[in-house]
């Protein structure tokens, strides 16, 4: 499914009933957006594994501009600002009111930013393995350095270069991080998802280019005006957004809870899917009852 929304095409797709029957009556469940990261990748990373909150909540998966099944368009507009405002595009198109936020990496700061920016839209903000300015950019390459093999480091010297050029050299670069993303690193499981996704390399330089936006970005300074309930989650070992990023993070919501994934690197959702999910669950079940949205 497509939304028209500001001048161009977003794919979006939709897991769970919104309106569920319960005894004499029908209980409405949350819309919850899932927004994925890259930029330069899609939302078909998240299947199936977050279809296991599909208990609880109407997940609500989306594309951004110019990548995945979205349209392309101006590849100026290839951005953090741009994909905050379609986030809220997508959210008055469907109708919806307060939406419960999951993003992870890139998705979390899209996430952070459309929380900061429209806190009346977000009910509960679910951070996952994210960072909130550019100087996580520097602090991974100098993870790359210490940890990664010479390919690994020759790929990631590609990526900091914004030298992305074709989809199968973005291909080649997952595979080659594949074991950094994940401790649990399964090369068919991962070169399945890989075959299923759409990669774009030109979001992807845009971002990490030596000119790219997320070298400039830092939304540390509108932290305090995200109002919703917040929950970040860390994985001890991850290389390009250490769990400093989301302590930092912490820090700055105020009244926010942190998990650290002591066995996970950046794909917490492969090392600890369960021990994810519960997490998510809990947090959600704990703020309805005890604080208002």
């Amino acid at each position: 499914m497509h939304a028209a929304v500001r001048g161009t095409r977003i794919y979006f797709d939709i897991e769970g009933s919104g309106l569920v029957a319960d005894g004499p009556q029908m209980r409405e469940r949350p819309a919850a957006f899932i927004i994925h990261g890259g930029p330069g990748g899609d939302h078909t990373g998240f299947k199936p594994g977050m279809g296991a909150l599909a208990d609880r909540l109407q997940l609500v998966y989306f594309d951004h501009r110019g990548q995945g099944r979205s349209d392309r368009c101006d590849p100026a507009l290839y951005n953090l600002d741009e994909n905050v405002q379609d986030m809220e595009a997508l959210r008055l198109h469907l109708g919806l009111e307060k939406i419960v936020s999951i993003g992870t990496s890139y998705g979390g700061m899209v996430a952070m930013a459309h929380a900061a920016r429209y806190p009346g839209a977000v009910s509960h903000l679910v951070l996952v393995v994210t960072a909130a300015h550019g100087g996580f950019i520097p602090r991974a390459a100098q993870i790359v350095r210490e940890r990664g093999t010479a390919q690994q480091q020759a790929v990631c010297d590609t990526l900091w270069a914004g030298g992305f050029r074709t989809r199968e050299q973005l291909q080649h670069y997952y595979e080659v991080m594949g074991p950094m993303y994940s401790r649990r690193h399964d090369p068919a499981s991962a070169a399945a998802g890989r075959a299923r996704a759409i990669h774009e390399p030109e979001p992807l330089n845009r971002a990490f280019g030596p000119d790219g936006f997320l070298r400039r970005f830092d939304l540390r300074p509108e932290l305090t005006r995200i109002a919703a309930p917040t929950l970040s989650l860390a994985g001890r070992h991850d290389w390009i957004c250490p769990p400093e990023f989301s302590e930092e993070i912490h820090q700055l919501i105020p009244g926010s809870d942190l998990r650290i994934f002591e066995h996970s690197s950046h794909s917490i959702r492969a090392d600890e899917p369960e021990a994810m999910m519960d997490a998510i669950r809990g947090f959600l079940v704990y703020t309805r009852q005890n604080r208002p949205d």
